[in-house]
């Protein structure tokens, strides 16, 4: 129900609104996408349920890493004299190993979080033979570049404007571990012809103009507005100004956006699709003590009647949009297959909370972390 709640809100303040929720009007082709909504989504993953992917979001406070093999593209932690003077005031010195202990009290635990991410994409692209170069990186940039109608160094002047990146950060903390997680999804991320036709019939196909009237409570309660409701249908509007739970719709008379086919609740889909204009629909169970009741009141036109004429931007959208779920999968079954010792944090994924760092030793072999950037 969020999402009908979400775009009602849209409807009501910006009937030419650019969501890509279940009663957008138009398809979300990826050029009419704002830079900043982009951006916002951390480039590419927006919409990733329950995986967190924290590797995207750089800290530009503080670098991760300084210093680079320039044979194997790895990065490690240079071994920097703990008290090298960094900076002096009034001749007193505040030194290199001062400054790291300040870092990592205030960027620690999400720094790490972000090394420890790459780093479990990077083991199983070395367990498996992927590589990323500095091409592949260089050319998806370029044409991220490319489908907001920018040249390439606006692109980067914005991401450092708006969000602090250098073009480093972007590059490595985003885009690689972004076409790292790509090619270990595979062939997961192929469209097949029933997803094709599916995603026309949601992005282009007709749609139900509907009121609605969201119930919380109990079935009692919710049976006693359907049952007002079926005495008076003409009264349907007011109605659900008086007893709708939804924000959004109550104000409007529970005007909805229209309800497409494939979109994400299935039940209210189903429902509305069986009205006919003018009909109401039975009393729909959309979660425990939500209730949703119905009036149809026509249909859409078909915003295009041939697939073969939206075809190559529905492919790249649908493309898109199964490869952000599939890297999500792959992303949460690395994570959860890793075995993940945090000393700063105390925490481990096996189970042993809290751990207790033994000298910056695991196993006997010093912890030296290695973050592959990008293959030269």
């Amino acid at each position: 129900m969020s999402e009908l709640n979400h775009s009602s809100e849209e409807v009501q303040n910006n009937p030419t609104t650019e969501s890509v929720t279940i009663e957008t009007a138009l398809p979300p082709a990826a050029a009419r996408r704002s830079w900043k909504s982009y951006l916002a989504g951390t480039v590419v993953l927006l919409v990733l349920a329950a995986v967190c992917l924290q590797f995207f979001q750089a800290n530009p406070a503080v670098s991760q890493t300084d210093g680079t093999d320039a044979n194997t593209g790895r990065v490690t932690m240079n071994a920097a004299t703990p008290g090298k003077i960094l900076a002096k005031v009034n001749n007193q010195g505040i030194t290199y190993d001062l400054v790291a202990r300040e870092c990592v009290a205030k960027y620690g635990e999400e720094i790490l979080e972000s090394m420890v991410n790459r780093l479990i994409i990077q083991q199983e692209c070395d367990r498996l033979g992927i590589t990323v170069s500095r091409g592949e990186v260089e050319a998806e940039v370029a044409e991220t570049a490319k489908k907001f109608n920018l040249p390439l160094d606006t692109w980067y002047q914005m991401l450092s404007s708006e969000r602090g990146l250098t073009k480093e950060q972007y590059q490595n903390d985003i885009i690689w571990p972004m076409l790292a997680l790509k090619k270990l999804a595979g062939k997961d991320t192929e469209v097949t012809e029933r997803e094709m036709q599916e995603g026309f019939e949601r992005d282009y196909g007709p749609r139900v103009k509907a009121r609605m009237i969201l119930v919380e409570g109990n079935i009692r309660q919710a049976n006693q507005i359907w049952e007002k409701c079926m005495a008076t249908p003409d009264d349907f509007d007011r109605i659900a100004r008086e007893s709708s739970a939804d924000p959004n719709s109550r104000p409007l008379g529970g005007v909805i956006p229209p309800i497409r086919k494939n979109g994400v609740d299935k039940a209210i889909e189903e429902a509305a699709f069986k009205l006919q204009p003018g009909e109401l629909s039975g009393l729909i169970q959309v979660s425990e003590g939500r209730y949703v009741i119905l009036k149809c009141e026509g249909m859409t036109e078909p915003v295009v009647e041939d697939i073969r004429v939206v075809w190559n931007d529905l492919l790249a959208q649908l493309t898109e949009e199964k490869t952000q779920t599939s890297v999500a999968k792959v992303f949460e079954k690395l994570r959860k297959e890793a075995r993940v010792d945090n000393f700063l944090t105390r925490t481990s994924t096996a189970g042993r909370n809290p751990i207790q760092q033994t000298a910056g030793f695991t196993n006997g072999e010093a912890v030296k972390p290695q973050v592959q950037q990008i293959t030269r």
